[in-house]
């Protein structure tokens, strides 16, 4: 693909609106995630312009040292490629569009803080590099540094009731999900994502609510995803996601996707077990999600499952919500409303063994991305 439309910077190539695609009337043909291909990095921790949808997913446990005031948090950075209508010559079209969301679950407070941003790509307000994590919309910004297998990334945004400084650093080998991070996401291969996870990462920082900054440590979880342009089959309405940091140092992931009446479409995940290089991926029909008990939104009306039976080839869990108003109501930016919360992981002795994030897509209506 030419590079005549980048803009560069001190931090890589910049994506800069309607240079190069827009000038043309045939745009090149949409890109297939494909089984077999190998994965590049820091390269591929970049962004990937010619692909529709990219997201770079960041959630988490702090803890204030000295306080019994646990937070979630969640720094989401979106890419989404907007197609030139034909004959457009334009330069000023947007080729690009950068969103951005991010969350503070308060437990002490029994509250969650959002805010949510969206730009088009381009005149120093809003980009992804194409070489390295370096996503910025305005004064918010998430940027990875050193080599690969040695990552840390800062994360940065304020919003007006909270704000978040994070340092995050590579604990772990990088998870490539599915196979070798070809990820299927529904029953045809071209239903997939590039999708790769960094669980384990050790976070150091503070976060503001209102006034008042805390100084924070804990643990994170990154995903990395561009897809296919087949995105999501059309019987699916959206999907349910965990991934969790085991207490002893492993990972668990695991998702399906979800049809208008609740039964599975697909699903998979993976599992790493502490101080192993190599994880086990999981089958569609080795993962099924049962629900338990539901919260429903007093803004949306929506219905969420709050704590969940998650049946995996290494074991029974149960995800239970630490909060139950997580929801997040992005339709002023990716237009979909969503919950997204910090949650605990229990045994099938039901002992708490891990912490982390359960995401539950398409239940306000159905997913479009």
């Amino acid at each position: 693909m030419s590079r005549r439309g980048w803009l560069r910077t001190a931090g890589g190539l910049l994506l800069a609106p309607g240079v190069g695609w827009a000038q043309t009337t045939q745009p090149p043909a949409p890109p297939t995630v494909r089984r077999g291909t190998m994965l590049a990095f820091p390269r591929d921790f970049g962004a990937h312009p010619e692909h529709r949808t990219e997201w770079w997913y960041i959630t988490g446990r702090l803890q204030a040292p000295g306080e019994a005031r646990p937070f979630g948090f969640q720094i989401t950075f979106f890419r989404s490629r907007v197609d030139a209508a034909s004959g457009t010559t334009s330069r000023f079209a947007a080729t690009q569009l950068v969103f951005a969301h991010a969350a503070l679950t308060d437990l002490g407070a029994g509250r969650l803080l959002h805010d949510q941003r969206i730009a088009r790509a381009g005149f120093g307000i809003a980009g992804a590099s194409t070489m390295d994590t370096d996503v910025k919309l305005r004064d918010w910004r998430l940027t990875r540094f050193g080599p690969p297998g040695q990552s840390r990334y800062r994360g940065v945004l304020t919003a007006a009731a909270f704000a978040l400084e994070l340092d995050l650093n590579q604990t772990q080998p990088l998870l490539l999900q599915g196979d070798a991070g070809y990820s299927q996401k529904g029953p045809l291969p071209q239903q997939a994502s590039h999708y790769y996870s960094q669980p384990q990462l050790a976070v150091q920082g503070r976060v503001r609510v209102g006034d008042r900054w805390h100084a924070v440590q804990g643990r994170a979880w990154l995903d990395h995803e561009w897809w296919s342009e087949a995105l999501l089959d059309p019987s699916a309405t959206g999907w349910d996601w965990i991934g969790m940091n085991l207490d002893d140092g492993g990972a668990l992931c695991a998702f399906r996707l979800r049809r208008a009446d609740g039964s599975t479409l697909w699903a998979g995940g993976s599992f790493r077990p502490a101080g192993s290089p190599s994880s086990r991926s999981f089958a569609a029909e080795e993962v099924h999600f049962l629900p338990g008990p539901r919260w429903t939104s007093p803004a949306t009306r929506a219905s969420y499952p709050v704590r969940w039976t998650v049946e995996t080839p290494v074991g029974r869990y149960t995800v239970r919500a630490l909060l139950e108003n997580q929801e997040l109501d992005s339709r002023g930016s990716t237009g979909a409303v969503y919950w997204e919360g910090l949650s605990e992981l229990l045994d099938a002795a039901g002992r708490r063994v891990g912490h982390g994030y359960l995401e539950m897509t398409g239940y306000a209506d159905r997913l479009r991305l």
